[in-house]
């Protein structure tokens, strides 16, 4: 016998038995729910299938409510919405996981980490490729010359060192980049003009080709690349390999139009007329100055760079060389004028050794190279007298942290002294040189809305001319953003966002060695891998590649060092796609989370009770559907947790069972399938 009721004002029929939620999909309105589970009797325990009731204004669980003749229930209304929001935030609110790796999260990118770190080291490269260039187009280059913000949250950091993340990047593309070519789509008739051929240029005009659009990428240069080709040294990036990876962007269609600058021999007007749209990423190629007294005379750190590297690494020796900065272009500069013979190369730095942006790696080579470092010394004047480069500093000590978070550094009186040297070089920054008629804000960087690229007018931004100067890989992620940016405004494409929700246990500087959940059963507690240096005066004498690239063995070695930290479940977990899709957070609301816990005893089982919400479904299916009661609730109140009697744990037969994993709608309950 059927009847009729109302879902948010429309006539619905429910036949004998149906639910709310029954009747709701069958008319194509989707009610999320974590505990309904067809095969078990009514649980009812998340509520985030709430309905409301008009006439008696009561909320109901649709996964077990029956309908009544005539009865008014509101499905999508506001209020409804929000006390689902409501019950799926108090559940992550002591919900302990990682959705994703800290390493994915940490990467600017966002690329899948742990994903093609494992199909690299079971010897898969060309799939760990196409999982890098999901998010990474340039990974020859990211591979030799990344600041691996992945690697600094990795998790062995707390028992040792990272695993060797950016290797498997390297090695899969050194592998496999000469054959490998993306599934490119129909070119839609859309064009776009990029403004700038270095990595955020690259990025873009490589998204929008994925997405069916034509780009020409504008650049003022002769060659392709940017700051990647003209500011980093060949030992770091051997130009004949950036060489291959720009060639694969040719391949791929786009085209390049060299010897072109923005405001001079091209103008903006003129590429929005011809264009469907315009991505500006002409970077920073302004040096900043010392901002002392003679400044004038000192060489830009990136036009001494450049020099090089457009001269075949040839130049005159620089003599006694000072550099006054302590980034990675300084140490850029330390570095390559030591290659060119110089035999007395300092650094000159206002704070201390910590506080140097530059990469750690970076300032350990340049020492061990050789280099001398003079910090807590600022310049006062720069002077030449008697053919000579005189440079006034004074010593420094450190005061309050400033706005950069780092402690500022403070003159110490009477303390100035003098350095005498053939070649001073300014490293200190770099700025955006906007062309008249750019829009740009108070600090002379591109203007853009609060998506971070879009400029408006047909005009979207990416790079450093957008965010300042950065790293490679920080660069290709606003070229995708911006890329992505387009797609959206020429065919209402929606812009693919990751997943909101992402729960994580934390970084490992916040965590206990004991606290590192390890959910693998052959996690390796060797040394990381070592990599293969060229003998030290080679180094110095030539502008050959520092390091080769680790073995295929060796990263097989490596992988066995990852934690694996990522939850196995985290394309299908439940809570997670309704959270996210609910506009949750998973600090709503504040207060003790459940500690971790886990069980990896069954060979082939885990059971990760942080990430169990106690919907009681996995203790049902197998006493209701596979006729055990091997689990059960245990324990009262916050503490309380889904069990085995006696803590026995899983046993082997359940290895052919599973259908408390196929239940399990947070991934608490899942196979150990990762590998």
């Amino acid at each position: 016998m059927s009847i009729e009721f109302f879902l948010d004002g429309r006539a619905v029929t429910a036949e004998a038995g149906q639910t709310i939620m029954d009747v709701a999909r069958a008319n194509g309105i989707e009610i999320p729910g974590l505990c309904g589970e067809k095969r078990i009797s009514k649980t009812t325990s998340c509520f985030v299938c709430v309905v409301k009731d008009k006439k008696t204004g009561k909320f109901l669980p649709s996964c077990s409510a029956i309908p009544a003749p005539g009865q008014e229930i509101e499905v999508t209304t506001g209020e409804v919405l929000e006390m689902r929001r409501t019950a799926l935030n108090l559940l992550l609110s002591e919900h302990n996981g990682d959705c994703e790796a800290p390493c994915t999260l940490a990467c600017p990118a966002h690329a899948a980490v742990e994903e093609y770190v494992r199909a690299a080291g079971n010897g898969d490269f060309e799939k760990a490729l196409k999982i890098i260039k999901e998010r990474i187009p340039m990974p020859i280059t990211v591979g030799r010359v990344c600041p691996r913000f992945c690697e600094k949250q990795c998790r062995r950091n707390i028992d040792g060192e990272p695993v060797a993340i950016n290797e498997f990047k390297r090695l899969a593309a050194d592998r496999c980049y000469d054959t490998y070519m993306e599934d490119l789509p129909e070119l839609s008739g859309k064009k776009a003009a990029v403004i700038g051929a270095g990595p955020a240029g690259l990025a873009a005009a490589y998204y929008l080709r994925l997405n069916g659009v034509q780009s020409t990428v504008f650049d003022q240069m002769p060659a392709a690349g940017g700051m990647t080709r003209y500011g980093i040294p060949e030992y770091r990036l051997p130009k004949n390999l950036l060489d291959k990876e720009i060639a694969h962007f040719s391949k791929m269609g786009i085209e390049f139009s060299f010897g072109k600058k923005l405001g001079e021999n091209i103008q903006l007007d003129e590429l929005k007329a011809a264009y469907d749209a315009v991505i500006i990423a002409i970077g920073c190629w302004q040096a900043s100055g010392m901002r002392c007294e003679g400044e004038e005379l000192a060489l830009p750190g990136i036009d001494y760079l450049r020099n090089v590297i457009e001269n075949g690494c040839t130049a005159p020796n620089p003599g006694k060389v000072l550099v006054v900065g302590g980034g990675n272009t300084a140490m850029d500069c330390l570095r390559t004028s030591v290659r060119l013979g110089s035999k007395e190369v300092y650094c000159i730095y206002r704070r201390t050794e910590a506080e140097m942006p530059a990469e750690k790696i970076e300032i350990h080579e340049a020492k061990e190279e050789g280099v001398n470092f003079r910090f807590l010394t600022a310049p006062v004047k720069l002077e030449k007298r008697n053919g000579k480069l005189v440079l006034t500093c004074q010593k420094m000590t450190l005061g309050e942290p400033d706005a950069s978070g780092r402690r500022k550094p403070v003159p110490e009186a009477g303390s100035d002294f003098e350095i005498e040297a053939d070649t001073v070089i300014a490293a200190i920054g770099q700025k955006t040189c906007a062309p008249e008629g750019v829009p740009v804000d108070r600090y002379g960087c591109l203007a853009v809305g609060e998506d971070g690229v879009t400029a408006g007018n047909g005009i979207y931004g990416a790079g450093d001319c957008v965010s300042g100067a950065a790293t490679v890989v920080e660069a290709l992620a606003s070229g995708r953003r911006a890329a992505l940016a387009v797609i959206r405004d020429l065919f209402g494409t929606p812009i693919p966002e990751d997943n909101p929700i992402n729960v994580t246990r934390g970084k490992w500087q916040s965590m206990t060695k004991d606290e590192i959940v390890v959910l693998r059963n052959d996690l390796a507690d060797y040394p990381r891998e070592k990599l293969s240096f060229i003998p030290l005066e080679e180094r110095k004498n030539t502008f050959k590649e520092v390091c080769s690239t680790m073995s295929a063995e060796q990263l097989a070695s490596e992988v066995k060092r990852c934690i694996e930290c990522s939850c196995s479940d985290k394309e299908e977990c439940k809570l997670r796609k309704f959270a996210g899709e609910a506009g949750c957070k998973t600090d709503a609301y504040s207060g003790m989370r459940q500690k971790a816990s886990y069980d990896v005893r069954h060979p082939e089982i885990i059971q990760d009770r942080g990430k169990c919400i106690k919907c009681g479904v996995c203790v049902k299916i197998c006493k209701e559907v596979v006729n055990k009661s091997l689990l059960s609730l245990q324990k009262r109140g916050f503490d309380s947790c889904i069990g085995t009697a006696f803590d026995q744990g899983l046993p082997e037969s359940c290895r052919d069972c599973g259908e408390c994993i196929k239940a399990c709608p947070t991934g608490a309950l899942d196979w150990r399938k990762k590998r």
